[in-house]
């Protein structure tokens, strides 16, 4: 079963993100900050990290490099609202893996769960 950590300070959004994950058969694990996302990564070791960009106490692009740089192979999505797009590649050239823009719908975050995982088995055969 795969672990994902959703990063987010919004509960709604993690209350969604979850639902749709869990339905998926993924394990879950919250965060409500990028603090506390470096500190659950760090204990869980998560499979994929859904991390928003807008956060209080570390923005999203702090929290990605810090997980990277405890697991330089993490993966990590960023979730962004509308009109983020310069922080967006700046989030991928800091190695984010892929992005999802708010409002997103349920079949998009399971297309991104499939590509994440099909393409991590993919590179381990």
């Amino acid at each position: 079963m795969p672990k994902v950590l959703i990063a987010d300070d919004a509960l709604f959004t993690r209350k969604v993100l979850r639902e749709i994950l869990e339905a998926e058969g993924c394990e879950v694990i919250e965060a409500i900050n990028g603090r506390d996302a470096v500190n659950k990564f760090k204990e869980e070791h998560p499979d994929l990290v859904l991390l928003d960009i807008s956060m209080p106490e570390m923005d999203g692009i702090a929290t990605l490099r810090s997980i990277k740089e405890i697991d330089s192979s993490a993966k990590v999505v960023m979730v962004s609202a509308m009109g983020q797009s310069s922080t967006v590649q700046e989030a991928l050239k800091s190695g984010a893996c892929d992005f999802i823009v708010k409002p997103f719908r349920p079949h998009q975050i399971r297309e991104l769960i499939a590509r994440c995982f099909f393409t991590s088995s993919r590179q381990k055969e």
